[in-house]
């Protein structure tokens, strides 16, 4: 496994990248709102062994590893930016043949990078993404700023993102939190997505109904499959990691076979 920081498009971004198996796809995963490569644990290594697929983790810039960010002020097609900034490092590491794995704002930056680069992009597993924004993900949004400002969350992110936690904490809840970003929706850049779609869901998700699935599903245009787990919340692959894991080896396998 490749550990690197790399220069993409005048991004520092840190990378894992095994490219050990020739004309296989690569697992690419996005990490959430908060999220780093570290965070993902040994899942993405787990799944790419399982499928015999190759697998790149990367920290988006002001995360992890990664370089900080520049500001944390964001316009509404923030993820729309990120998923231009993911082509230009599948261009940068000549990844062709994508399988994309995200969680919640890596979950949309996932659909958003397969409906604008479709000829990159084989299949992607889409968890807990949006694609529009409800009351209950605004609700989630606050109390996980009360959290940040109110218990040891700044500590346990400091672990992670060091001395740029500030920065990400505010990048993703003051864009949220504002009423500009109501509007933001990205259900018509659905009927572009050709590949084949695993969307996973908690059924007690804290940051998004289950309209979030079913509006997505059916409206792309290529497979479409979902898979929501009871009493299960936010982050299924931490919470039941093998019932993800086994859907998401049984999917990417229906795909590559």
């Amino acid at each position: 496994m490749i550990e690197e920081v790399i220069d993409v498009k005048g991004q520092n971004l840190f990378i894992k990248f095994n490219n050990s198996f020739e004309n296989k796809p690569t697992i690419i995963f996005l990490h959430d709102s908060l999220g780093s490569v570290q965070l993902w644990r040994d899942f993405p290594e787990k799944l790419a062994k399982a499928t015999q697929c190759n697998v790149l983790v990367y920290d988006r810039l002001g995360y992890g590893k990664s370089f900080p960010m520049i500001t944390h002020e964001r316009e509404n097609n923030y993820m729309e930016l990120e998923a231009d900034i993911l082509n230009d490092l599948l261009s940068e590491l000549n990844i062709n043949n994508a399988i994309l794995f995200g969680h919640s704002d890596g979950g949309t930056i996932a659909l958003i990078a397969a409906s604008k680069y479709p000829e990159k992009v084989k299949a992607v597993i889409c968890e807990a993404g949006h694609i529009f924004v409800e009351d209950i993900t605004v609700k989630g949004v606050e109390e996980a700023l009360n959290a940040y400002n109110t218990t040891n969350l700044l500590q346990r992110l400091e672990k992670y993102h060091g001395d740029k936690v500030e920065t990400i904490v505010k990048a993703w809840t003051e864009i949220w939190l504002t009423e500009k970003f109501r509007s933001w929706n990205i259900e018509y850049l659905l009927k572009d997505i050709k590949s084949p779609i695993l969307f996973i869901q908690g059924e007690a998700d804290e940051y998004g109904t289950l309209d979030q699935v079913e509006r997505t599903v059916s409206q792309v245009a290529g497979r479409s499959e979902k898979f929501i787990i009871p009493n299960v919340g936010h982050t299924p692959h931490k919470e039941s990691p093998e019932i993800v894991l086994n859907k998401s080896i049984e999917f990417i396998n229906s795909v590559i076979n």
